[in-house]
């Protein structure tokens, strides 16, 4: 136990901890280096996550997580007795692992109750900047981020643990995410059908949930033009959301017939776990700021990612040979705006040429031979 940290948690006290990440599926993946590095500082210590149930293939098979539970948003829509008696369930659920130790990464309200109702020895959680006096009396320790200068998301949740007396190694900050044998089976079976094998082809996952991260049609379909007359084979992703739907299909109408001929669209076809083991084989990996842009840093997949009004230093690819393309016209960048004034659409990121960008793909290609499947 380090000597500076005075009031540093004692793990060897510590039976079982509880973390929780209530956001979207990018954020869940990059808390995936928190329980490997509990677990190798503390390792009788039986931990569990707390997600939202959408997110929790991010998790699955993670070596280090005892059980997994879950929030189902439709609660709410299910009526309140539905709703109350759901909670219910999930609280005693949770009350019978008798944590010592909470660890809530985010500032969602939730955590509050958890910490009341859960009643842990030690509840860490990050600093809130009106922090009431029911937070400061449920919660032992508090970990700060920089005001001034960006951290990235993956070190930001390391706080917590840094916070509490762990400092974790380099291995254990990797991002961990293991698709499972069924998602690997099915997708060497895709593969094959389609004439495709590991590291033979080129995933292009062009789509987000948030538009304004995305790149324009015309541009995306002129740089798919150019990888397809590298002699590469294409296999393109995407969410089964209507809107990234019609976004694939507006850019495969916009390629060359005979890019389109070479294409394999497998969008809205593939499960998260499903994705991953995909990705974990393709050459390299082309999209934006998206939860698949961290899935391919997981999977040790080579990783060209565009940014826009979101800030690479707390978003970029982690831990994995990438390159990052941003605007340099730009010096508004990164504003977190959902589009510029609000708009939808990003300027800084819609402007980005199509050969600037496919010269970063072939540099990142010649700089990196085709990963080893882990």
């Amino acid at each position: 136990m380090p000597s500076y940290l005075t009031d540093a948690v004692p793990l060897s006290e510590i039976r079982r901890a509880l973390v929780t990440k209530l956001r979207h599926h990018g954020d869940v993946l990059l808390t995936s280096p928190v329980f490997s590095a509990l677990k190798h500082a503390a390792p009788q210590v039986e931990i569990d996550a707390l997600v939202y149930r959408e997110t929790a293939p991010m998790l699955a098979n993670h070596p280090a997580i005892a059980q997994i539970h879950t929030i189902d948003r439709d609660w709410k829509r299910q009526g309140i007795a539905r709703q109350v008696a759901a909670e219910w369930r999930l609280y005693r659920a949770l009350r019978a692992r008798r944590y010592d130790l909470l660890i809530h990464l985010t500032e969602h309200p939730r955590g509050l109750s958890l910490a009341a109702l859960l009643n842990p020895r030690y509840a860490v959680t990050r600093e809130r900047p009106a922090q009431g006096r029911a937070w400061r009396a449920r919660f032992t320790h508090f970990y700060r981020l920089p005001k001034a200068t960006p951290r990235h998301a993956v070190e930001a949740n390391l706080d917590a643990l840094r916070r509490i007396g762990i400092q974790p190694d380099a291995p254990t900050r990797r991002l961990v995410l293991v698709p499972g044998a069924a998602a690997e089976a099915k997708v060497d079976a895709l593969l094959a059908g389609h004439g495709l094998v590991p590291r033979g082809f080129v995933q292009a996952h062009p789509g987000s949930r948030w538009m304004f991260k995305c790149w324009s049609v015309d541009r995306t379909a002129a740089l798919l033009d150019r990888i397809a007359a590298d002699g590469h084979r294409i296999v393109v992703t995407g969410a089964p959301d209507a809107r990234e739907r019609e976004l694939v299909a507006s850019i495969l109408a916009a390629v060359s017939p005979q890019t389109r001929n070479g294409i394999v669209d497998l969008t809205g076809a593939l499960t998260l776990s499903e994705l991953a083991a995909l990705t974990a084989r393709a050459r390299a990996f082309v999209g934006v700021d998206t939860a698949p842009m961290h899935i391919a840093a997981a999977m040790g997949t080579p990783t060209l990612a565009l940014f826009g009004p979101s800030g690479e230093q707390e978003w970029g690819p982690w831990m994995v040979a990438s390159s990052i393309v941003v605007s340099t016209a730009h010096p508004c960048r990164p504003c977190g705006i959902d589009g510029c004034g609000g708009g939808k659409v990003s300027e800084c990121l819609t402007t980005l040429a199509v050969d600037d960008v496919h010269a970063r793909f072939t540099s990142l290609l010649a700089q990196t031979a085709a990963p080893t499947r882990r």
